[in-house]
């Protein structure tokens, strides 16, 4: 694919700065590199020419500062005719109605001036569609694997919570899952909103900040994930799990929880169906192999760099930016 891509974002770099072996490829990254991407931050410049500019509102949007005069800048960096401007969501899709009056209203006309709209998952883009009537598209989250193949083979032990003691994360409702498997530990990770009392809570064991592949080297030791999360967005941590081929039980609702661990998946609130899934895990050797097997298995089917590609290939087919047979 020939097409030259630029992402906008508030992340301090412009240009191609970052490789294939750049060990914290988190999401943003990880499609940057895959479509060979350039990128720009706010208030950054850049002179060439691009078939596409997709950018990603900042959740806080003063970050963002004067649309307009950054309109107008990136505008003039499309290709006559056939280039295009999307936006990419970030984070849930109602966080922004908690923005003031004005700036609900400043997202809002963004959405609009764009000539389509990237989504974390199906469900978003039933949402943005109904509220801007215009095309949308899940773009599906991202893990470049150069630094990470070859992981060591260990003794998986203990679970993973997939976030903190707080309601972004949902990491109490975790925590009453995961005791069901009694005498594993439990581990999670510092997140950005992690309280700082949270180590009063009996037998938590807290993992520091670390870059992506720290991270995942790390996760590659534990048994069992549980991530019982409301919010719904870019869903890394069951894909980091499937990829390893750990069972994680969450929510449905999430594309990387319910298309990459089905069996696992309960409805909102459901910590009851949750628990038992737990105890299942821990008592079922037969489903447990098969719960590792399985999302091992949904991942290379579904969310490879390949396959994000292939589908990413056919968005811009689908918006008249490529014309190759896919």
């Amino acid at each position: 694919m020939d097409k030259k891509i630029l992402f906008i974002s508030e992340v301090n770099y412009n240009g191609i700065e970052l490789t294939r072996n750049f060990k914290n490829s988190r999401t943003d990254v990880a499609w940057e590199l895959a479509l060979n991407a350039d990128h720009m931050s706010f208030g950054g410049g850049y002179g060439n020419t691009y078939d596409l500019i997709i950018l990603i509102i900042p959740k806080k949007i003063e970050r963002l500062g004067n649309f307009e005069e950054l309109k107008s800048s990136f505008l003039s960096m499309l290709k006559a005719n056939k280039g295009k401007f999307a936006v990419m969501q970030e984070g849930p899709y109602w966080y922004f109605q908690d923005y003031s009056i004005e700036d609900q209203i400043k997202y809002y006309n963004i959405l609009l001036s764009a000539d389509f709209l990237l989504c974390h998952n199906d469900a978003d883009v039933r949402y943005f569609a109904g509220i801007t009537g215009k095309a949308c598209y899940t773009m599906q989250s991202l893990m470049i694997e150069d630094t990470i193949k070859n992981l060591p083979e260990v003794e998986r032990k203990g679970v993973i919570l997939g976030g903190n003691f707080v309601s972004w994360y949902g990491g109490f409702d975790s925590y009453v899952v995961a005791r069901e498997f009694e005498t594993e530990k439990i581990y999670l990770p510092s997140m950005g909103r992690k309280q700082d009392n949270e180590e009063v809570v009996s037998g938590l064991v807290h993992s520091p900040y670390m870059i992506w592949t720290d991270w995942i080297k790390y996760l590659n030791n534990f048994k069992y994930g549980v991530h019982m999360m409301r919010i719904h967005a870019a869903g890394t941590f069951a894909l980091n799990c499937s990829y390893l081929g750990i069972p994680c039980i969450g929510y449905y609702g999430l594309d990387t929880q319910q298309i990459l661990h089905p069996s696992l998946c309960v409805e909102l609130g459901d910590i009851n169906t949750a628990r038992e899934l737990a105890n299942k895990l821990k008592e079922d050797k037969k489903f447990y192999e098969y719960c590792s097997t399985e999302t091992k298995h949904m991942y290379n089917m579904f969310y490879t760099e390949e396959v994000f590609i292939s589908q990413f290939k056919k968005i811009l087919k689908n918006e008249g930016i490529l014309d190759e047979e896919i």
